[in-house]
């Protein structure tokens, strides 16, 4: 399977056919089977509610949130034209009084499911109020078994574990961090996700300025796609990665029957060997 995975920069739009523009050059020029855009990326349409809706916080929520349904018919139909499978960038979804931060996974035959964010960092709580929306769930696709941890979501190995032990073979991870020090706290815990559950992690991250719109004013990160060091995968547990805050796609072919054998025969056997923890306590 051919994996991109997106270093994303946001754009100021004048009209959904600019941003149907952009989003179609990616795809395209992607050569892959599975594309990973990252978190609160499709906020860069909140530029169609123009400069003032744009800047404010819950204006430009519900400006994103109203373009739904364009969004999804414009990655349906760029899956279906492309024999690709796209998590799309995720973003906000009123689901209730509060909005989710919502990522769609979607395949050549259509909408596949989504996924929607579980612990909200300080900001998406206070002061944006995006909410969470716990439960997790597994994509049986034809690639393989997938899930998606959203940027904060994937430093807690709970979450994981529950993935792995569901046979999930590979996470989605897409991310939004605006400093250096929170995308390596993505970084390392999608790294530390691949390693205990000996799994392919792939790691997609907005990144470059973006001074119009203030939730997502700075962006920093890498795109990466992460294996577990185990004697199957690149001593680093790397199997690729690009330059920091470079835009671009970020590309490896993985076999993912390699996940088998790591869980069965790898130099250590962290996802075999989880339950024993449950005996450790202090004496």
């Amino acid at each position: 399977m051919k994996i991109a995975s997106a270093a994303y920069p946001l754009d100021w739009f004048d009209s959904f056919d600019a941003y149907r523009t952009k989003l179609s050059h990616w795809v395209a020029t992607a050569d892959a089977d599975l594309l990973v855009f990252p978190e609160y990326a499709v906020m860069e349409l909140a530029s169609l509610g123009g400069t003032a809706t744009a800047a404010d916080l819950e204006a430009g929520l519900h400006e994103v949130a109203r373009h739904w349904p364009a969004i999804h018919a414009l990655h349906q139909e760029l899956a279906a034209a492309h024999g690709c499978h796209i998590l799309g960038a995720s973003g906000p979804v009123f689901a209730g009084a509060r909005p989710v931060n919502r990522a769609v996974l979607y395949g050549p035959k259509g909408v596949i499911g989504h996924q929607d964010k579980q612990i909200m960092t300080r900001f998406e709580r206070d002061p944006w109020n995006v909410t969470g929306a716990p439960g997790l769930r597994v994509f049986d696709t034809d690639l393989g078994r997938m899930g998606v941890l959203i940027c904060y979501d994937s430093e807690f190995p709970l979450l994981g574990r529950v993935l792995a032990q569901a046979g999930v073979q590979i996470l989605l991870v897409p991310s939004c961090t605006d400093t250096v020090a929170g995308f390596h706290r993505v970084r390392i815990g999608a790294m530390a996700r691949a390693l205990e559950s000996q799994c392919v992690v792939v790691h997609s991250p907005t990144v470059g300025d973006c001074d119009w719109l203030p939730a997502l004013d700075e962006n920093r990160g890498r795109a990466a796609i992460y294996g577990p060091p185990d004697g199957f995968w690149p001593e680093t547990g790397i199997i690729a990665e690009g330059a920091m805050d470079a835009p671009g796609w970020v590309r490896a072919t993985v076999d993912l029957s390699r996940v088998d054998d790591s869980r069965r025969d790898g130099a250590v056997l962290p996802f075999a060997h989880w339950p024993e923890q449950e005996n450790c306590r202090l004496i």
